[in-house]
Parts: structure tokens; C-alpha cells; sequence
């Protein structure tokens, strides 16, 4: 039984605030592996795990947040078990990741059979990969009609920055802010933009129109049927409250 996401009772009477927890770490392991003998005969359990498959949008229309609805699930405990240690996660997941809130939810908290079924999810979707193009965000890499494409660090960061916000037109000026940190005199021009994405295309070969000019503004991408977006089983985030 995963116990990574429990209920934390409340310090004060103040709605939680969503704080950023870049992933768990496991407690450190024993110095050595228990034997048979070491292991009780018997194993009770210990507490327990409560997945919660909701978003901001589905509680807003109830009327309601996800912070106050923690904040009335932590109160209830602490009513009802004085003792218990509680703490709570909220799993964070791209746009246009797809799926069951729930199953997102178990996925990001790495419940062991979220995991088992989207391993075996990805086994099956890399068997069917003879045609069209699999961008693959967990592994970075672009597959075409099954082959490995050579994109370059850059080529790559853009088509993917382009992937995860689909649908939505960006500008050229919010490209060479996001992709290029360097300093000012190293910070390619909006033009330059367009270079990459002429190499992108080509790269891209026939699928080159999944990556669309919006004249006078910038580049988008707009999911195509032959377009495959793996998203990978670490993706989805978890951030406590």
C-alpha cells in the first residue's frame, strides 16, 4: 500500500497554501536487507492512502477549492483521531496530458499499480510506432515511422515547448525569452526563430505542418491523428499543500 499521500492535520485554522515540492525521497534504506526471521509473522496496517481525482475546475463549479476541501478532510480527522499524522499532496500534470484525474493523481504519487499499468501502457504504445511521429517529453527524443530523429538540443526544446502548450499561438519574442538564457549579446532575434523552425520542419519531414506559422505572430502546434505525445511516468508532479 503506497503511503505517500496522507492528511496532515492543520497547525491553524488558515486555508493550506500549495507549495512546491520538486519529488519525494524515500527514507533511507536499512544497512542491510531483513531476513524471514527478521519479518513479523503477522503485518497490520499502519494508515492509509486517499486519491482524490478532481481539478481546480470540477471544485470551482462545486463551489468550493481544492485547499478548503484538504483544509475540511484534515479537520475531520483531527476531530476524529486526535493522533493521527496527516499530511496532503496535490498532483500536478501538463496541459493536455489526457487521462482520469484519478489515474493522474495515482500516477504522479507513484502508486505502484498506476505505474505497473502505464509501463505496460508504454510497452504497447512502442510496439505501434511504425508510422507517424512520437514525441516522447520524458525521454527527449522524436521518433519518425519508428526511427529516431536527430534533433538537436535546441530543435528539440522547441518542439516541445510548442507540444505543451498546443493549441495556442506563441510569439516569437516569448520563444527567445523561454529557450535562450544567455546573456544579452548571445540572445539570438526574433528571425532567428525562424531558422530553427525551418530546420524543425525539415527534420520533421512530412509531418511538417504539426508545427503551424501564425503570420505576423509567432509558431504553434495543433494536435495532428498521425501525432503522438508521450508524456512518461514521471511527468505529472506532486506539490504538497
Amino acid at each position: 500500500m503506497s503511503n505517500i499521500a496522507l492528511l496532515e492535520r492543520p497547525a491553524s485554522t488558515r486555508a493550506p497554501h500549495l507549495r512546491p515540492v520538486p519529488r519525494f525521497v524515500e527514507q533511507d534504506a536499512p544497512a542491510a536487507p531483513a531476513t524471514p526471521e527478521d519479518l513479523p509473522a503477522t503485518r497490520s496496517p499502519r494508515g492509509f492512502a486517499l486519491y482524490v481525482g478532481l481539478d481546480e475546475i470540477k471544485a470551482a463549479g462545486a463551489g468550493v477549492s481544492l485547499p478548503l476541501l484538504v483544509d475540511a478532510l484534515r479537520r475531520t480527522l483531527a476531530e476524529l483521531a486526535p493522533e493521527a499524522e496527516t499530511h496532503a499532496t496535490v498532483a500536478l500534470a501538463p496541459h493536455g496530458s489526457g487521462g482520469r484525474d484519478l489515474d493522474v493523481v495515482r500516477l504522479a504519487l507513484h502508486e505502484p499499480g498506476a505505474i505497473a499499468r502505464a509501463k505496460a501502457a508504454t510497452e504497447t504504445e512502442e510496439k505501434n510506432e511504425d508510422y507517424g511521429v512520437t514525441v516522447d517529453i520524458s525521454r527527449k527524443r522524436v521518433l519518425i515511422d519508428g526511427e529516431s530523429a536527430a534533433f538537436t538540443y535546441k530543435e528539440f526544446e522547441l518542439l516541445q515547448y510548442l507540444v505543451l502548450r498546443e493549441g495556442r499561438t506563441i510569439e516569437r519574442s516569448e520563444l527567445v525569452g523561454a529557450l535562450w538564457q544567455a546573456p544579452e549579446d548571445e540572445t539570438p532575434g526574433e528571425r532567428t526563430i525562424d531558422v530553427h523552425v525551418r530546420r524543425l520542419r525539415a527534420k520533421l519531414g512530412r509531418y511538417e505542418d504539426i508545427v503551424r506559422t501564425v503570420r505576423g505572430v509567432g509558431y504553434r502546434f495543433d494536435r495532428h491523428a498521425d501525432v503522438v505525445i508521450r508524456y512518461g511516468q514521471g511527468t505529472p508532479s506532486p506539490d504538497r499543500f
